[in-house]
């Protein structure tokens, strides 16, 4: 592809995901990646994904809608996406209608585009059922696109046949601090100041930081422990906000309420930031090692924060090199003794802090979108040669 090409062509992109006000992790990203597309110069169309969790009116307008389950709906939304130059398709298994998501692939096949398939979830074990759907999509990709080194590892050797040669690694973008301070202003030693957040739900392992509060707060090194985020809301149309509510229990029960606060503020994405760096250290205790994608991961590491994490796949690739101490799942001790040794020692937080520092510009929003428009602008091209 010609650096002529790349910088003249303006291209209009299609976008299938959630998209907000839908509370969920995709949304989010799909609406980061379209600003910062659209920063670059491109034209973005929103073709919003209806999944049932509407939380507000639309803060803008959008292309078209696909309403799960609606033949004419998933007609409509292919015929918006082939419209524009390139297709791209957020795709997690929960988000789109019929068994594990399945009728994204009507959708797909009647869509006269390149597409660039983005998968925010491989898993390692996954089901028959579901283990065939991502081939399928793999199949009529044009580009498939995995945020970290294991997941694309994962994906090659674990889902067969997938042509390797699709598949292309992009991380997952964050917006950078632009003024990342020691702490919260509440807190007399910052670096003793910890936050885990996100959206909330069984599996995010928090019980296990509340219990390595404890421990620490009997040995006489206590720390101040920030739980920020709601309850999903697909758990709380599941069993409603009982994760929660055993959290707070379990605070209670080992007499740490004192050193914990729960924070259910919404925040704005410049401010999410700036409110994630205001912290000492970032505590990631997720209790599954399957994760191969952390939004959260990222936008921390982007906020400036050193971080604390069980030893997921993408902990593990983003941390290893010196910038957060890595844990085993389920493991309060464990958790215990590296909060401690990273509060305790400032010549190791210190070390930590300078390798997110080297790691956070390659995170950056900007240069993520640049690296989808390279793709987006070289399947363009390769279009246009073969219908030349």
């Amino acid at each position: 592809m010609s650096s002529r090409f790349a910088a003249s062509r303006t291209l209009s992109i299609g976008m299938l995901s959630t998209y907000p006000p839908t509370v969920c992790g995709l949304a989010t990203f799909s609406s980061a990646l379209e600003r910062a597309l659209v920063a670059l110069g491109h034209r973005v169309e929103i073709v919003r994904v209806e999944d049932g969790t509407n939380n507000g009116p639309m803060h803008r307008s959008v292309a078209g809608v696909l309403f799960n389950g609606s033949a004419s709906s998933a007609r409509r939304a292919a015929s918006l996406l082939s419209t524009c130059d390139v297709a791209i398709v957020q795709h997690e298994y929960g988000i789109f209608g019929g068994r594990d998501g399945e009728e994204v692939l009507g959708v797909l096949r009647n869509v006269d585009a390149p597409i660039i398939v983005v998968l925010h979830t491989v898993q390692q074990q996954a089901s028959g059922h579901q283990a065939e759907l991502l081939v399928e999509l793999s199949e009529v990709a044009d580009r498939v696109v995995v945020m970290s080194s294991s997941a694309r590892e994962r994906l090659v050797e674990t889902y067969y046949p997938i042509d390797d040669a699709k598949v292309v690694t992009i991380p997952h973008g964050a917006a950078l601090a632009s003024n990342v301070r020691t702490g919260g202003p509440h807190v007399q030693n910052p670096e003793a100041d910890v936050l885990t957040w996100g959206l909330l739900g069984p599996g995010k392992g928090i019980e296990y930081v509340i219990e390595a509060v404890g421990l620490l707060a009997a040995l006489g090194q206590p720390v101040r422990y920030t739980i920020a985020g709601t309850t999903h809301p697909k758990v709380t149309a599941r069993e409603g906000h009982a994760y929660r509510d055993m959290l707070v229990a379990r605070a209670d029960q080992l007499g740490v309420m004192h050193l914990i606060t729960f924070d259910d503020t919404y925040r704005a994405v410049a401010d999410l930031t700036e409110f994630i760096a205001s912290a000492g250290i970032v505590v990631l205790p997720y209790d599954t090692a399957e994760q191969v994608t952390s939004g959260v991961l990222v936008d921390s590491i982007a906020a400036g924060r050193p971080i604390i994490s069980t030893r997921f796949p993408h902990a593990v690739e983003l941390l290893s090199g010196g910038a957060g101490l890595l844990v085993p799942q389920r493991d309060p001790a464990a958790m215990a003794l590296a909060i401690g040794t990273a509060t305790q020692h400032p010549a190791l937080l210190a070390t930590m802090k300078g390798k997110v520092r080297e790691l956070a510009p390659t995170l950056s929003w900007s240069a993520v979108a640049a690296q989808y428009a390279a793709q987006c602008q070289g399947l363009v091209e390769f279009r246009d040669q073969k219908t030349a």
